[in-house]
């Protein structure tokens, strides 16, 4: 594993900006960094509207939502001082989506397993991700990705930014 190969996952969250600005200051002055953040996506299941068009409306403006942030988070980066050729987007299009055919699809039941699978995939020696701090009820109704990595980790760092207080 090559640990200047960092591999952020970025779900758009003020905790993943978060993360990707800690991971610009550690990393700046870092000669031959690679970065890449990683963008799994996420769409509302088709059964919560009234209408196939209603979603395809709602899964539009997500995905132009989602790509919107992941530029902003690429110009964090670039402004921080770290090469632009240095940094990479990998976006992971959701199995579901009513747009795109792709070889690779997220059927969107385990983030960590995609996070998992593309960290190895691309050799990647560092993942960041950023930590949301949801309570223990919230973490065992309906998971927690940080955690999840955390128990699943063996082969490479693992850098978790918790959110910060307000």
């Amino acid at each position: 594993m090559n640990i200047y190969n960092i591999l952020v996952a970025f779900d758009s969250s003020k905790p993943s900006f978060e993360a990707v600005e800690y991971t610009a200051r550690m990393i700046r002055s870092v000669p031959d960094v690679l970065v890449t953040l990683l963008f799994i996506e996420r769409l509302p299941d088709k059964d919560l509207f009234e209408s196939e068009a209603l979603w395809r409306a709602e899964c539009a403006e997500l995905v132009v939502d989602y790509k919107r942030k992941l530029a902003k988070a690429r110009g964090l980066l670039a402004s921080s001082g770290i090469h632009k050729k240095a940094i990479n987007e990998e976006y992971i299009i959701s199995c579901s989506s009513p747009f795109e055919d792709a070889k690779v699809c997220t059927t969107g039941d385990s983030i960590a397993e995609d996070i998992l699978a593309i960290q190895k995939e691309g050799n990647h020696g560092t993942v960041v991700i950023g930590r949301r701090g949801i309570s223990k009820e919230e973490e065992f109704l309906f998971g927690s990705v940080s955690t999840d990595l955390l128990r699943q980790f063996t082969e490479c760092a693992l850098w978790v930014v918790n959110s910060k207080c307000d």
